[in-house]
């Protein structure tokens, strides 16, 4: 019998501090992104709709709260249980996959910058990201079959996989589904953040000079370290966890040791869920150099002419 009551303080704590931090960082993003940033360019587009996502997903936290709060109490009916279970795993890989056209597109406009301007604009960016939401949408339309409601005792349980007689389906359909729409991107980002890496190390390759050429090299380390966070914190761990848990559940494990890795893969949900919360650091990143960065290169500028300071 899998011991499972420490999820119903760890699950309520950590969804609501996601809930509250992610609501209002991400409402800050699109507030920046639909007032402060326009014209948008190819990467704001990714992070609108990156933020968009995050969004849609911190709205339905307050029904898991509930749930949680309650000992695994579902009141509110099959439908929005399938709904909030789809939103989690849209955003999940929603996100991977704005984050690795993100690091595609710098990785293009650090190793091919003039390439780049002639074939990455806006609109692709836009059509790109249609395609991820259909992709996604797409792949996540048997979750929708899967998940279910049943009834224990006086509870209604509102399950994130499917019923126990379909689990060993649904490990099949969620392990092709993982390596469609998390280990084939991750493959990608680290493939373009070595050939940046590469590329970084050496001097004036593919950037302006002098003082902006440093700037623009600050920008994209700082990129590649908060992706690879995001991905370090949010995506591998949950990954991991979930791939040992149901492979053991499967398997038969013992329960000693499927209550070590269940353990374990509670945890990293709510770690999943945090990339609702690290995600604005690249928003807020964009934000400095497209309004802030701009005013301070041309006091630079400035100030060096009149030979008063040099900032």
């Amino acid at each position: 019998m899998e011991n499972t009551e420490f999820k119903y303080i760890l699950l309520p704590v950590s969804y609501s501090l996601v809930c509250v931090l992610g609501l209002f960082l991400n409402s800050v993003a699109l507030w920046m992104f639909l007032t402060k940033m326009r014209p948008w360019n190819t990467s704001t587009v990714y992070m609108f709709h990156l933020s968009l996502s995050d969004t849609l997903y911190v709205l339905s936290l307050p029904t898991l709260i509930y749930y949680y709060a309650n000992r695994s109490h579902w009141p509110f009916g099959m439908v929005l249980c399938k709904v909030v279970r789809f939103l989690f795993y849209a955003n999940l890989y929603c996100s991977i996959l704005f984050l690795t056209c993100i690091s595609v597109h710098r990785y293009l406009g650090i190793c091919h910058p003039i390439r780049s301007l002639a074939l990455v604009k806006p609109r692709h960016a836009h059509l790109v990201c249609g395609l991820v939401w259909a992709v996604v949408g797409v792949c996540l339309v048997p979750n929708l079959v899967f998940v279910t409601i049943t009834q224990r005792d006086n509870d209604t349980l509102c399950h994130d996989t499917s019923s126990p007689d379909d689990f060993e389906r649904y490990v099949a359909y969620s392990s092709v589904v993982m390596v469609l729409l998390f280990g084939l991107p991750f493959l990608v980002i680290v493939a373009c953040y070595c050939l940046m890496a590469r590329a970084l190390c050496r001097p004036g390759r593919g950037l302006s000079p002098g003082w902006q050429r440093g700037a623009a090299r600050r920008k994209s380390i700082k990129l590649i370290v908060i992706v690879l966070v995001v991905f370090a914190v949010s995506f591998v761990p949950f990954h991991i966890t979930r791939t040992l848990y149901y492979t053991y559940r499967v398997l038969g494990a013992e329960c000693w040791y499927l209550n070590i890795i269940n353990f374990a893969y509670k945890v990293t949900r709510p770690l999943a869920s945090s990339n609702s919360c690290l995600d604005p650091i690249l928003y807020f990143l964009k934000l400095f150099y497209h309004i802030i960065f701009p005013f301070y290169f041309i006091l630079h500028k400035s100030v060096t002419k009149t030979g008063y300071i040099i900032l």
